[in-house]
């Protein structure tokens, strides 16, 4: 299997795309639009959201420090005279400039069960708004898909970062074996559920004995896949077979 070893220069060039996609479809919706995606929240509480995480990825990512970095408030208030999407486009603006003179290989704190290298949160901030674009386009019902080659990378992410660092939606124990697919991509992953643990069966290395048949496999766009895992659609619109409920365990967010 082939994956996908995204740099620097990929994650900001989508960050390039992205990011303006998002400030257009938020400029479009009135701020208190409804979010479908993301029951309770408005364009507006989207917007604030967004905005502070790209802070709190701004004050320690450049640091070269690997501790812990202070928690994040979300969202944050909204300043009086100061609309949303202009506190967002500030933020923006910022992390752009240092992600630019960043160096990927820097220490820098993550959260994840990885080296504690600065490149980590260039990727992170791509999925993150990527995710949150598509949000924002479906307030105003003109979504569009995440790039496949981006999209792919999206779902490595979740499988190489957000799943082993115990990040699921939903609490559970699930056991099996599941297989994507990202036809458009010319991608696939396995991965073996193990409780509360995953194993990305994706390397020589041997994690057990067991089977390692697939026992649900799900093919569809690299979008579609991405967003399915970010529980944005629902698993039904790509085509499964086998055991459904092993995808449960694959929801994060």
């Amino acid at each position: 299997m082939s994956r996908l070893h995204g740099t620097k220069d990929f994650w900001i060039g989508a960050l390039r795309a992205e990011g303006p996609a998002f400030a257009a479809a938020a400029a479009e919706a009135p701020p208190e639009t409804p979010v479908l995606s993301c029951p309770g929240w408005t364009v507006a509480d989207l917007t604030l959201h967004l905005t502070s995480i790209y802070r709190w990825v701004h004050s320690f990512a450049g640091s070269g420090a690997t501790s812990p970095s202070p928690g994040r408030s979300t969202p944050i208030e909204p300043e009086p005279g100061v609309a949303p999407l202009q506190l967002w486009q500030q933020a923006y603006d910022q992390l752009m400039t240092l992600f630019d003179a960043l160096d990927p290989e820097a220490p820098a704190w993550n959260w994840a069960p990885q080296p504690k290298k600065a490149g980590f949160w260039p990727r992170r901030m791509a999925h993150e708004t990527a995710v949150h674009r598509w949000d924002a386009q479906l307030a105003i019902a003109a979504g569009e898909p995440v790039e496949a080659k981006l999209a792919a990378d999206g779902v490595g992410e979740v499988l190489d970062t957000w799943l082993p660092a115990g990040r699921r939606r939903t609490a559970g124990q699930w056991h099996g074996v599941v297989q994507l697919s990202a036809v458009d991509a010319a991608q696939q992953w396995f991965l073996r559920l193990r409780g509360e643990g995953v194993a990305l069966l994706d390397t020589a290395t041997i994690f057990d004995h067991d089977d390692h048949r697939a026992r649900v496999q799900v093919s569809g766009t690299a979008s579609d896949l991405l967003l399915a895992l970010w529980g944005r659609v629902s698993f039904d619109t790509l085509d499964v077979a086998g055991d459904r409920a092993l995808l449960e365990g694959l929801r994060v967010g």
